[in-house]
């Protein structure tokens, strides 16, 4: 009997290679396979680039013909960039699909699978559904709400402080915890930070502790007030964008930055605007490191998807940025680890459901 989850679990994790190089496009894997053997395989290797279904079929080292693909989502119908995948599958005689999931685009779901039918191809949709939703939970949520998913991370004392104050920079994990947060960063299309942090920690939010590409960086600054010699603009190592007030400015570029204008809420950023003008750049995951002061503002209108906090097991003395932030039952624990001397929690919320496909 032939183990359809192994083939499609198998194109799963062939999506997964394409992560931080598709956006916003979705991570597509797909498996070709004949006389229960397979015989092809490919991913969407980035942005602009051949799909899924095109590089299963050019990696093959036997004739598709008769072949049988399982492709994590539903292969696209029209031509953009490239081919519609749903006539480069015909076209090389693929016989039957397995498709995990339809794919939320209004202008494929559905049309793709109708498309292969069509054709002639025996359609079968539905495997490692739940799987294949998670590992595009943010180009779903992009496609259907115009807002990228949201992932806030928190590093935190064993008592639960951010830091001594919101003046001074302070290491609260290890070193391990901040390797592990630079893989996550590799893994999302930009960094969100408030003015506080760009001032007192001038970081560079790259990828220095893992392998990948530098996201995407944002900084909110309502009054265009910061300092032009920080790190972010001056060493150009990623994009940067200064989110301002609309009411004030207008969108603009010089050669270290651009800055694209929202609308202000009781003199501050309107974060659910500036998650749209985000989503508009192309951002389909978002990274927040943030002060106690956004993570209030993202709290209220709850607009968090995923948390990752780090605990260090010391205690801060004489500390008052407490961590404004603590998991309760609107929560699901993902899981909970070890990070060598620190504890990292993964938590989504349960309120913000992925779209049922």
């Amino acid at each position: 009997m032939i183990d359809h989850e192994k083939y499609m679990e198998r194109a799963i994790e062939l999506a997964k290679l394409g992560s931080g190089n598709v956006s916003p496009n979705p991570m597509v894997g797909c498996v070709l396979v004949k006389n229960d053997k397979i015989i092809g395989e490919g991913f969407h290797e980035k942005y602009g680039g051949p799909h899924a279904e095109e590089m299963a079929i050019k990696n093959s080292f036997e004739l598709p013909l008769d072949s049988t693909a399982y492709i994590n989502l539903e292969p696209c119908c029209i031509e953009s960039k490239t081919k519609a995948c749903t006539q480069t599958l015909y076209e090389n005689g693929i016989k039957e699909c397995y498709i995990s999931i339809l794919d939320p685009n209004p202008k494929i779901a559905g049309n793709g699978v109708k498309a292969l039918m069509e054709y002639g191809i025996k359609v079968h949709i539905g495997l490692c559904s739940e799987i294949s939703q998670k590992l595009n939970k943010g180009f779903i949520k992009w496609i259907t709400q115009g807002k990228p998913w949201v992932i806030l991370k928190i590093a935190q004392s064993k008592n639960g402080f951010l830091g001594l104050n919101n003046s001074t920079r302070t290491q609260v994990t290890t070193k391990a915890s901040i390797c592990d947060v630079h893989s996550l960063r590799t893994k999302v299309d930009a960094i969100l930070i408030g003015k506080n942090t760009a001032l007192v920690d001038n970081p560079k939010l790259t990828v220095r502790y893992a392998k990948g590409s530098n996201p995407l960086r944002i900084i909110l600054d309502t009054n265009r007030k910061l300092p032009l010699d920080l790190n972010v603009f001056r060493d150009q190592l990623a994009e940067t964008i200064v989110l301002c007030s609309k009411e004030k400015f207008s969108n603009s570029r010089t050669s270290f930055c651009k800055y694209i204008t929202v609308q202000e809420n009781n003199g501050k950023l309107c974060m659910n605007d500036s998650l749209l003008a985000i989503a508009q750049q192309g951002v389909t995951t978002l990274l927040i490191e943030s002060g106690p002061e956004l993570i209030k503002s993202l709290m209220k209108e709850d607009l968090i998807d995923e948390l990752y906090i780090y605990s260090s097991n010391k205690n801060l003395k004489n500390a008052d940025l407490k961590n404004p932030l603590e998991i309760s039952d609107q929560w699901t624990i993902n899981y909970s680890k070890n990070i060598g001397e620190d504890n990292l929690i993964n938590a989504e919320r349960k309120l913000e459901c992925l779209q049922e496909l």
